[in-house]
């Protein structure tokens, strides 16, 4: 499977509130990945992982995870990958906020990922060094 592949699965897992798998498919992209797409991937899986714990009925949890994976999305534009990151990074706020002012309100509704205007944007590509024969460094 493609590394946009994985992701995408990700994100389908997040919006159909299987956030355990969401965070499992990113974290697979997240161990091998450089930056910038590293702090990316791992704000993604705090979030995943922070509604995992709501699931589970772990508000400390929760909100630690939410407010760490809001400070590493902090930095994303608008819209990055295709996802409306400023709409994810809102829902996600409205439920730390509102986790902080009491235990007892939640929002109505889990946030969800929301595609962008533009179309899907692949994670950028790791440089590929070409090796030369010593022949051809002769060559030149």
């Amino acid at each position: 499977m493609s590394e946009n592949e994985t992701f995408k699965r990700g994100v389908a897992h997040f919006n159909a509130r299987e956030f355990f798998e969401a965070h499992e498919a990113w974290e697979e992209l997240w161990l091998p990945a450089d930056e910038p797409e590293k702090t990316f991937l791992q704000g993604m899986i705090q979030i995943a992982a922070a509604f995992h714990h709501y699931q589970r009925r772990n508000p400390r949890g929760t909100k630690s995870l939410l407010s760490a994976g809001l400070g590493r999305l902090e930095s994303c534009p608008k819209e990055f990958r295709s996802m409306d990151m400023a709409r994810l990074r809102n829902e996600a706020g409205v439920w730390l906020d509102a986790l902080a002012e009491s235990e007892g309100i939640k929002p109505s509704k889990l946030p969800r990922i929301h595609a962008a205007r533009r179309p899907w944007i692949e994670a950028p590509k790791k440089k590929k060094r070409r090796m030369r024969s010593p022949a051809a460094s002769k060559n030149r």
